[in-house]
């Protein structure tokens, strides 16, 4: 069974010290995600990057291969109460890509910050789920 943003992760997200609990990144590195599938990626230095803007989990696979590299934006509880929903972003295989979840995962993510334009280009609804609105 695949795992789920939720589910088993590896290493120590990252920490902020005072202050709410920021928006959470779910990256896939598995079977595709984060694997030499995906060419010209350097997939430590985007989990990295992406670790300066927020706490990052690493998740086993998320079972949507054909978007890979996969990245969940979670967000905080002030954005789960202000209605914003995880949002799955697929195919975030360039630099200039990940900056863009970077930049909106420090402005706070779903339900604190709109969605970048750019973003909207990689989001999908994962088989299964209802869609996010």
């Amino acid at each position: 069974m695949p795992a789920t943003p939720t589910g088993a992760t590896t290493g120590e997200p990252a920490r902020r010290t005072g202050g709410p609990v920021p928006c959470r990144v779910v990256v896939c590195r598995d079977c595709c995600c984060g694997s030499s599938k995906v060419r010209g990626v350097d997939h430590a230095a985007q989990t990295a990057r992406l670790r300066q803007a927020g706490p990052v989990s690493v998740s086993d696979c998320l079972d949507v291969c054909d978007q890979a590299n996969v990245i969940v934006v979670r967000p905080s509880a002030a954005g789960r109460a202000a209605g914003g929903r995880p949002v799955w972003l697929g195919l975030v295989n360039d630099a200039a890509a990940t900056e863009d979840v970077v930049a909106w995962v420090r402005a706070g993510g779903p339900g604190i910050a709109p969605l970048p334009d750019i973003l909207d280009l990689y989001t999908f609804t994962p088989p299964g789920r209802p869609a996010v609105s």
